[in-house]
Order: C-alpha cells, then sequence, then structure tokens
C-alpha cells in the first residue's frame, strides 16, 4: 500500500467521483485497496461525496446520482484555478501559429487555451473533449476534428481504442497536455487510466508537446502515468509553482516558463 502514490482528500473524492459515474457503483473494500487507505477514510469520503449530492451511499459502498453528478465533477474542474488557467491558456495559444493543427487534450486548462485561440485564422483543433467542441462552435473559421471513441461522462471525453486509433493516423505541429501531476518522476500523470491512455498515442505525433499545469498540479502523482519529462518541450505553469519541484525538473532539461 505504501507504494501507491499519495492523493490529498480532495483529489481522492474527486476520483472516486470519476469512477462511480464510469462504473454506476462503487465498494468500500475496493476503493481503499485502490488508493491505499483505511476502509473508515473511504467511508468519510463517500459521506462527504453523498452530502453533497454527487452520489448515493449504500451498504458498503455508493452508486451514482446519474448525469447530475457527472455535470457536477466537471463543473468542479472548471472553477478551479481559474486565473491561473486563464494566463497559461493565454501563453499556450500563443505558440500556435495560423495553419498549424493543433491538439487539445481534454483537461480544463485546454479548455481555456481553446478560448484563445478563437481569434485565430486557419487552425484545425483536434481533440477528445466534448467542451472544447462546444467551446469552438462558435468560431466557423477553425476546423474542428472529434476523435470519437466511448464516451466517458464525467470528463466529457472520448476514450477507448477507437479514440486511439483516429488519433494515430494524424499529424499534428502542436499538441497540449493537462495533467493530474507533474513531478521529476514519473513525469505527467493523471488519475484516470482511460483518459491517461488517450494522451499517449498523440505524444508521438506532436511535433511540439506542451504541458499546461498550474500550480497546484506540482509534486503530485496520478495513478496513470502518461508521459516523462524528456517527452515534453515546454511546460507551462504559473509563477507561484513550488520552486523545488521545478529545480528537480529543469535539471533533467524541461523548459520551464512561467506567467
Amino acid at each position: 500500500m505504501s507504494s501507491l502514490p499519495i492523493l490529498y482528500a480532495e483529489e481522492r473524492r474527486q476520483s472516486i467521483l470519476e469512477l462511480v459515474n464510469r462504473s454506476g457503483r462503487v465498494a468500500v473494500g475496493d476503493l481503499s485497496k485502490r488508493f491505499g487507505v483505511s476502509s473508515v477514510t473511504i467511508r468519510t469520503d463517500l459521506q462527504t461525496l453523498a452530502e453533497q449530492n454527487l452520489l448515493v451511499r449504500t451498504h458498503g459502498g455508493a452508486v451514482s446520482t446519474g448525469p447530475a453528478a457527472a455535470e457536477m465533477a466537471i463543473a468542479l474542474r472548471r472553477e478551479r484555478k481559474v486565473r491561473e488557467k486563464q494566463r497559461i491558456g493565454r501563453a499556450g495559444a500563443a505558440l500556435a501559429a495560423n495553419g498549424d493543427a493543433v491538439y487539445l487534450d481534454s483537461s480544463s486548462t485546454s479548455l481555456a487555451i481553446a478560448r484563445f485561440l478563437k481569434s485565430r485564422r486557419l487552425l484545425t483543433v483536434i481533440t477528445n473533449s466534448l467542451m472544447i467542441v462546444q467551446e469552438l462552435l462558435d468560431a466557423p473559421h477553425i476546423q474542428v476534428m472529434l476523435t470519437g471513441g466511448s464516451f466517458q461522462r464525467e470528463t466529457a471525453a472520448f476514450v477507448g481504442p477507437y479514440t486511439h486509433a483516429f488519433l494515430n493516423q494524424v499529424h499534428i505541429q502542436i499538441g497540449f497536455f493537462g495533467a493530474h501531476g507533474i513531478a521529476a518522476e514519473p513525469g505527467l500523470t493523471d488519475i484516470s487510466p482511460e483518459i491517461a491512455a488517450a494522451k499517449r498515442p498523440v505524444l508521438k505525433r506532436c511535433r511540439q508537446a506542451v504541458a499546461v499545469v498550474d500550480a497546484s498540479k506540482w509534486g503530485r502523482v496520478g495513478i496513470a502515468p502518461f508521459a516523462g519529462i524528456d517527452e515534453i518541450d515546454i511546460i507551462i505553469t504559473d509563477d507561484s509553482a513550488p520552486a523545488d519541484a521545478v529545480r528537480a525538473v529543469e535539471a533533467m532539461g524541461a523548459d520551464v516558463r512561467f506567467v
């Protein structure tokens, strides 16, 4: 159990919510093993989420409340670190040139980038995110390509083998990748194995890969790694990122840019 990544309570509860929305129900024992914490801690997590009407407690676990909980999970991600994501989004969008094929993943930071790309011309945006497609509906000068695949409601993203097959056929000038966590080892990670698996094929198709992470992501390690530091060309973060964690990544040759 000690080898499992340590998640803070808020992060663990977000991951639990995604799991219950994806599978419909969860058991205390399974969650305890998955996150490496006691059953008492998991019961507290489930009770906290139930009090927010995000799931329904059952004997030995919990069940999903349906689409409303998935929508709440998406809203919670979008509302965190809004100002920082706006600054990162503006800086990321500035790296894309007219005529580029741009990949935006399903992270809330990539959604911020999409908003700043709207004024650009002759771009092709490739994404597995339904939220990004919706954001670009009023930008007819941008060609949008949606990957398709299995729809994951709690992230509003497409995942799975059909998603991977699509992404393995495209050539991308610049790709933007959010993350649950960034650390010198193992690099960029997520709390959803399916989301992480959707990011991996894109890295090989990008001429330039850019990580977009706010300060809260530094030093975190999620359960699903998707990119080593050496696979990322630029890391954009905000100026409150912890110095020690940044130095450890810079020592590996990373180009870290602050906004």
